[in-house]
């Protein structure tokens, strides 16, 4: 009887062990979830500031990436068409390969009323 014991109790650790790798997955899929909303929260500001500049009379390119930090400016697309500025981000990769799918891009326009 106390063999059979030990058995139930190996298996629950197994079933413990077995659970990690799938943990694991879902912490680096829900790390990679919010590092694409940043990039979504970032492409939209420095849009916003780009047609602001615009409007000021000012490089839309050049205040769009002053609106983003340093350390993610490197990941930062900025394309300016008339009173249309695009900004696109790739977010911080958690899971190689997977943040370019997750580009984030944004558009304002300068004097676009809302």
């Amino acid at each position: 009887m106390s063999g059979r014991r030990a058995g139930v109790r190996g298996q629950g650790t197994v079933e413990c062990v077995a659970l990690v790798p799938l943990l694991l997955l879902v912490a680096l899929a829900a790390a990679q979830w919010l590092a694409a909303g940043a990039a979504r929260e970032l492409a939209r500001t420095a849009a916003e500031a780009g047609a602001v500049a615009l409007l000021q009379g000012g490089e839309a390119a050049d205040a769009a990436r002053r609106a983003v930090p340093g350390a993610e400016r490197g990941r930062l697309r900025v394309v300016v068409r008339g009173s249309r500025v695009a900004v696109t981000v790739r977010p911080s990769s958690v899971v190689p390969g997977v943040a370019a799918l997750l580009d984030a891009t944004a558009v304002a326009v300068a004097g676009a009323g809302r």
